[in-house]
């Protein structure tokens, strides 16, 4: 019988079947084994196949994972030479990011967005807590937006707690399956809440003596919308640890510098130090931001890190 995965607790699934009745589930032991370098062999949003084991207590035992269109992958909270899968089969992802109480840095943006063009998986980025900006976080609003629709990406403004800007993004999530994520603290369970009223997720306050936010979500978790579509909410991350990229490939997944690729002298240019680069002189003419590109060297660094 086919199921989808709609929540992870670890060991245990929750999974909803072809006539939508739910399921727990474990893994057949198998699994473990089958080479998979993932903290997290099974996923939310994965399509598996299930055998019911008891009828009365519907759990059920998943005996296949079928195969994924697309996942997004990030390296283990836990073990930094792991694997860990955030979903599968996804329309598009959705990034929470905030310009106050905390502030969302343009790098965690940057490794968040290449890490969706990895995994061909369209990506939007809000900016939430609008209530709280003032004429210093609106200009950097107008900056980011001018930015990232630069690199050809949607950009939202709302505020989850006066619930303003919340009807075009919900238009962008009618129909598809959307990965939400964020920095903890910058309202992704108050969006939530304000998308989807009958959740009641916990939201917590900032944490005042760190100027961080507390963790509410614990395990990723799928949710339907009404009309169609459905949201997964992630736990919020501190960081955003890219896997499996090589340094040749970054340039690839910035939209504005891939367009222009073909165009350096060299097939194998870096666009650091090396002369007749396409990429540095749309730099120069203010074609491609200088603050994208900065994004684009700090994490080309990181990887020439990892490879010593």
């Amino acid at each position: 019988m086919k199921a989808i995965v709609y929540k992870s607790t670890g060991s245990w699934y929750t999974v909803k079947d072809e006539s939508g009745k739910w399921h727990n589930a474990r893994m057949k032991g198998v699994f473990k084994i089958d080479e998979i370098t993932s903290t997290n062999p099974v996923a939310v949003g994965d399509d598996v196949e299930i055998e019911v084991e008891n009828e009365t207590e519907n759990t059920a035992t998943i005996t296949e994972i079928l195969d994924r269109r697309n996942y997004i992958n990030r390296q283990s909270p836990r073990y930094k030479h792991q694997h860990h899968i955030v979903a599968a089969n996804l329309d598009q992802s959705l990034l929470v990011a905030t310009l106050k109480e905390p502030r969302t840095s343009q790098g965690f943006i940057d490794r968040f967005l290449v890490a969706s063009e990895m995994y061909h998986v369209p990506a939007l980025i809000v900016f939430n807590k609008a209530d709280l900006y003032k004429k210093k976080e609106l200009e950097k609003y107008e900056q980011w937006k001018t930015m990232y629709e630069g690199a050809s990406y949607k950009v939202f403004l709302v505020s989850a707690k006066e619930n303003t800007g919340i009807e075009s993004l919900r238009a962008e999530l009618a129909g598809k399956t959307t990965l939400i994520s964020g920095h903890s603290g910058v309202g992704k369970s108050s969006l939530l809440n304000v998308i989807l009223p009958d959740l009641a997720l916990k939201t917590q306050d900032i944490s005042g003596w760190s100027g961080k936010g507390q963790h509410t979500t614990t395990f990723a978790e799928m949710f339907d919308l009404p009309g169609g579509g459905s949201i997964i909410d992630t736990p919020g991350m501190r960081e955003f640890g890219l896997v499996d990229i090589e340094r040749q490939e970054v340039s690839h997944y910035f939209p504005e510098m891939r367009e222009r690729l073909n165009d350096c002298q060299f097939n194998n240019c870096l666009h650091v130090n090396e002369p007749g680069c396409a990429i540095k002189e749309a730099v120069m003419e203010g074609k491609i931001a200088e603050d994208r590109y900065v994004s684009y060297v700090n994490i080309l660094d990181s990887i020439e890190e990892k490879s010593y």
